[in-house]
């Protein structure tokens, strides 16, 4: 059995607010063993083994970190103009601003453009350009993590929207660009940490250490106050940053060793993790939203032909006892007016209406058969997906009313054999009625939904709310054409679901949840059945 709760409210469906799984917290704590195992095999005198240099290797490097950050900070920026969270702007600029100095960084590397590095500089403008960019990311992540719970910025217009993420990246691009031409005209001013590609001096600890216990902090402030899944793969991201550190700053940073190279994998991976999951999330949720988007065209088409069927039901087969009664009651007023009315006469007039009223009444009565002779071709469905579609159709209306909904899907039910458009019809039917008994009542508001296999040919869906239930007396008439217990309702809606359930072969009743509440069930035949 799959089992989840979730209120369903919109900011709940992205990735900065979604609750991890316990399946994603697994496969994250695996990630994690991964790479410690990986950098205790590579840690110690491994770690210092040279290698040969590849040429190719830091651009290759420097281009990855920055179409890789580039994306994932696009991508954030773009949740925040959803969202418009303080925390996800300043993560979305920790991104880009390592994105931008990937480029100096590149450029400024010994061999790459010059041997003493392209933009001048040489070996200590690489590496305080490395210090600023990580340091950076940290401070932002830590930024991120203050601002978690602060209140959105929901008085920003679009337009506002638009301004603030310009803004931001044009005020980290000055940053990067100040920076780079800082440490490169300037790198005379600044500390030498590096004295060349194998020696280091006495600063290099200060200025590293602090580096890695300012990822050590955030990581630890971001363990105590993670909730999402992007909190999740952020502490993975953090933590392979100090990994990062760990092998190419300590104990000697040799360039081109195994450790260095490593490292350099390592910030590769620190980038990818949140991208790979914002990628899977993005296209998660598109699918989700072209399902609903299809259901919903699916819902109004069904309508439209179900309205204009009954028009047309209506207007050509009741037209002719309508006419005939016309005519008959205006010939027996004639038999009536007669100077010697004929009584006779008029009575089979009369008797006459009175066959063409009932006639009108089979008329109306048959408008129920258009559930049963639909002649929409039936496909094989899985009830767990109507399931689903019909509670993203209905979203809206859970949101409004702060309806938590519980799932319980049984993942072996056997497919049945069905009209979707109905079947989906019937479910949002059900959920609104549910909605609606509890729309008035104090507590919790919780719609369960539960989908089992009921005997060997068939299968049970419950419908479970906790409103105000049915009354005892009101069990058998609920769903009676006509019969409600809503202020402005028709008295319709269970009396089409139990013609639609009529027409699969299948049973609804309802049953009272204690404490209160109300259960609706309905069985369907399933597919090997037919």
């Amino acid at each position: 059995m799959e089992r989840s709760a979730a209120g369903l409210q919109a900011h709940e469906f992205v990735l900065s607010n979604l609750s991890p799984s316990v399946g994603q917290r697994r496969f994250a704590l695996c990630v994690v063993l991964v790479l410690l195992v990986v950098f205790v095999i590579l840690a110690g005198p491994l770690s210092g083994l040279p290698l040969r240099r590849v040429d190719a290797f830091v651009p290759a490097y420097g281009t990855a970190i920055f179409v890789i950050d580039s994306i994932t900070a696009a991508l954030l920026f773009s949740q925040f103009s959803v969202l418009r969270s303080h925390a996800l702007l300043a993560l979305a600029s920790g991104y880009f601003l390592t994105a931008l100095i990937a480029i100096p960084w590149t450029l400024t590397f010994p061999g790459v453009l010059a041997p003493e590095g392209g933009l001048g500089g040489g070996l200590q403008s690489t590496v305080w350009l490395y210090v600023l960019s990580h340091v950076g990311f940290a401070l932002f992540a830590i930024v991120y993590i203050l601002l978690k719970d602060a209140d959105p910025m929901e008085w920003l217009s679009p337009r506002s929207i638009r301004s603030r993420v310009l803004t931001t990246v044009g005020s980290v691009t000055a940053v990067v660009c100040c920076a780079t031409v800082f440490v490169t005209t300037g790198h005379a001013l600044l500390p030498r940490i590096m004295l060349d590609t194998a020696q280091v001096s006495s600063l290099w600890y200060y200025v590293v250490g602090p580096m890695a216990a300012l990822f050590v902090g955030a990581l630890v402030l971001l363990w105590l106050r993670h909730r999402s899944v992007l909190d999740l793969w952020l502490m993975l991201v953090l933590f392979a940053y100090i990994i990062e550190i760990s092998l190419t700053a300590f104990p000697i940073p040799y360039r081109f060793s195994v450790g260095w190279y490593a490292g350099r994998v390592y910030g590769v991976l620190s980038g990818s993790f949140v991208l790979l999951i914002l990628i899977k999330e993005v296209t998660m949720l598109y699918g989700e939203l072209l399902r609903a988007v299809l259901a919903q065209r699916r819902e109004r088409e069904a309508r439209l032909l179900t309205g204009d069927a009954v028009a047309a039901t209506v207007a050509h087969e009741i037209k002719q006892p309508l006419s005939a009664m016309i005519v008959n009651a205006s010939a027996t007023l004639r038999w009536l007016d007669c100077a010697t009315p004929n009584i006779d006469e008029a009575k089979a007039g009369l008797q006459l209406i009175v066959k063409d009223g009932h006639r009108a009444g089979a008329v109306i009565e048959n408008i129920r058969t258009l559930f049963k002779r639909d002649a929409r071709t039936r496909t094989s469905l899985d009830v767990n997906n109507l399931i689903r579609e019909a509670l993203a159709l209905v979203r809206d209306d859970l949101q409004t009313h702060r309806v938590a909904v519980q799932t319980d899907y049984d993942q072996s039910l056997p497919p049945i054999e069905g009209n979707q458009v109905q079947l989906q019809q019937l479910l949002v039917n059900l959920i609104t009625n549910a909605i609606d008994s509890m729309a008035t009542e104090d507590g919790d508001r919780v719609i369960s939904l539960r989908s089992k296999v009921y005997d060997s040919g068939s299968l049970m869906v419950s419908v479970e709310d906790v409103g105000r239930g049915v009354d005892p007396s009101a069990v058998d008439l609920i769903f009676t054409p006509q019969f409600t217990t809503k202020v402005h309702g028709m008295g319709m809606g269970l009396s089409i679901c139990r013609s639609i359930i009529e027409a699969h072969r299948g049973r609804l009743w309802v049953t009272a949840n204690l404490p209160r509440g109300a259960i609706f069930h309905f069985t369907l035949p399933t597919h090997r059945e037919h």
